[in-house]
């Protein structure tokens, strides 16, 4: 065989070894999907469509799940709600009672946890109650929450200090200056931030810490419409003060001390529906306002007028609440003790 022949062969042999390679090579792509490209966006599409309907399936339950929260809304606040005025006792409450909000200003002295025990063991026996008991004071003391976390109540403890200015001293008449000014309106705001009324109706009391309470009041409080009022005993130099009522109607004060007031009645006297409070948000009590004028200023900075008021206690007939101040204890045997064998009564005893 002549060398032109065998070189014409072997090109035909290395042509036909390149067609193979080169057809093997476009199977690969083929297979592939590189050599088709309209097959490949096709195998494209079809999976973000699948992705997409993947998509508008969790869209659609998530959509379902937010309607169905929306369509519970209500059951969640009033749950939130019904969480809140439980307090740390677990006290359960009746959502078609009103629940009555006591507010209580307390400072220390030698008869507090005494004062505060003995209101505790009356409020103790009602149903729907919530206590907001505010101490006078620049921090909440020990003896305060470990009391209201042992008193059986739902409570909210809150405190702010009086200032200097605005406070009684030691030796000062109690009606030199207001008291417990501050903290009632910081009750108030309390109530005006963490309550709804048109979820859980409420009836709203100031509560000193130094009286004396019939159950009966309460029961009758608690269907408070606007204001209801009532007598209060041992109070004013009187053995009572009280509403005068006529034919249902209050039209005057039976006190000795200025009675000419809009509201000449006592803070142990009256009670407020919870909606007041939010129809009229500014209004608050003030240690600027003349003596014996809290009450008048309140009240009349919610528009209430003789009309508006409730008369109580069988038209104020009866006397359920009392000015019962505890008298302040003579400790002068603590000082003989120390004299006579080098110490008091143990100071770790809480009293």
């Amino acid at each position: 065989m002549s060398g032109g022949m065998y070189l014409k062969r072997s090109a035909r042999i290395w042509y036909l070894y390149f067609a193979i390679i080169l057809l093997v090579f476009m199977c690969f792509l083929v297979n592939f999907g590189v050599w088709c490209p309209s097959e490949n966006e096709q195998k494209l599409e079809n999976l973000l469509s699948r992705y997409r309907e993947q998509i508008k399936e969790k869209d659609q339950k998530y959509t379902e799940v937010k309607d169905s929260l929306r369509k519970s809304e209500k059951k969640v606040e009033d749950l939130i709600l019904y969480l809140e005025v439980r307090g740390k006792n677990n006290r359960v409450f009746d959502k078609s009672m009103p629940v009555i909000y006591a507010i209580t200003p307390t400072y220390y002295r030698g008869v507090q946890k005494a004062e505060l025990t003995r209101l505790s063991q009356t409020f103790l026996h009602l149903p729907n109650f919530h206590w907001i008991v505010i101490e006078d004071s620049s921090s909440k003391t020990q003896l305060v929450a470990d009391f209201l976390s042992q008193c059986g109540l739902s409570y909210t403890h809150l405190n702010i200090l009086t200032p200097k200015e605005v406070k009684l001293k030691p030796d000062d008449p109690n009606w030199l200056k207001p008291r417990g000014v501050l903290q009632r309106n910081v009750g108030l705001s309390w109530l005006r931030k963490n309550l709804d009324p048109e979820v859980q109706p409420g009836v709203v009391y100031f509560a000193d810490d130094d009286n004396t309470y019939d159950l009966k009041i309460f029961e009758q409080m608690r269907k408070t419409k606007v204001v209801s009022v009532w007598p209060v005993g041992l109070v004013g130099g009187l053995r009572f003060e009280r509403p005068i009522v006529k034919n249902g109607k209050v039209t005057g004060w039976f006190t000795y001390w200025k009675p000419d007031r809009p509201f000449a009645l006592d803070m142990a006297g009256f009670a407020v529906n919870l909606q007041l409070f939010f129809t009229y948000p500014e209004v608050e009590f003030s240690n600027y306002v003349k003596r014996g004028y809290q009450e008048s200023t309140v009240l009349s900075g919610m528009m209430v007028t003789l009309d508006d008021l409730e008369p109580l206690a069988d038209n104020c007939t009866k006397v359920l609440v009392w000015h019962t101040r505890t008298e302040a204890p003579k400790l002068t045997s603590e000082d003989k003790m120390k004299r006579k064998f080098g110490h008091g009564s143990d100071p770790n005893v809480e009293v």
